[in-house]
Parts: structure tokens; sequence; C-alpha cells
């Protein structure tokens, strides 16, 4: 059996991560029962993303010979931000979304990152718990919002005594 290959991203990757990219959407689509999130083609936000953070800063995961996984890290000075983190359906829970967690939080700290942050939405309780799980245990930004669109919305979460819908 192959093992896992982290490497940076590729021309020829560029399909399988669309791929990935829909997969994450299509996600957040279930999670929130909005099959408008992303709009028509949420691929495109990866083309959007590539152009943005450059094929550098982009890392696959191939096993046996096939895209996995998607990780990135977006630079802004001295701090830095995880995005996306992106495990195909059918391959999670094999610690291959650790391992790419593990090489974009080592290419931060080598590009001289004082801050590391990710932002995964309120509602994705197994990714909050990955997250976590793998040392990201600081609240720097909470992002609070009133929805006009009359999305249905969950009881989630307390935080300082307050209780929240996710």
């Amino acid at each position: 059996m192959e093992q896992l290959i982290i490497r940076n991203y590729e021309v020829q990757d560029l399909e399988a991560c669309r791929t990935l990219w829909r997969q994450l959407t299509e996600w957040h689509r279930e999670i929130y029962q909005d099959q408008t999130i992303g709009g028509d083609h949420p691929e495109a936000y990866f083309d959007q993303h590539l152009s943005a953070v450059g094929p550098d800063h982009i890392w696959v995961a191939v096993l046996e010979g096939r895209v996995v996984g998607i990780a990135g890290l977006v630079i802004r000075g001295e701090e830095a931000e995880v995005e996306p983190i992106i495990v195909a359906q059918g391959f999670r829970g094999k610690g291959f979304g650790r391992s790419m967690l593990a090489k974009v939080v080592a290419e931060a700290q080598m590009e001289g990152a004082r801050l590391l942050t990710v932002k995964p939405v309120a509602r994705n309780t197994p990714t909050i718990r990955f997250l976590h799980k793998n040392g990201f245990t600081n609240i720097g930004h909470v992002e609070l919002f009133m929805d006009f669109s009359k999305r249905p919305w969950k009881p989630g979460c307390q935080l300082f005594g307050c209780e929240f819908r996710t």
C-alpha cells in the first residue's frame, strides 16, 4: 500500500482541487440546509483562492496517485491563516487532515508567522473538534451576525453565558 504524500500544488491538480472545493461547499450546504451557498459554480472559488495565495502556499495530499486532500496558507504579514483544509469524502478519519495541517503549521512557522488562525463555520462541529484536538485552543475573534434570509438555525453553543444558534 502506497503512503500518503503531501506535496506542493501542481497545474495538473486543478480539477481535483476544484472537486474538493465543491465537496466542501456541498458539506456547508448540507449542514446549513441552504443550497445557495457557493452559487452555481463553487469550484470557481478555488481558482480565485489559487490566484490570491499562489501555488507555493497550497499543498495536496496524494494517495496512490489520487489527490485526496488540499490545504492552503494565507500569509498576511506576521499573521497566517489555514485556508482551506479539505479531505475527500471516503478518506476522512485516516489522519490525512492531521498530516496536511501539520504541513501548513510548519510552513507558517518557517514563514515567521506570529499567529496562525483558522475559521471553520460554526456549525461544522467535527472540524472544530479536529482543530481543537490539533492545537487550535485559543479564540481570538468571534463573528456574530443577524440573518435576514429566514435560513433555519439550530441551538448550537454557549459562550460567556450567552446562547447562540449555529
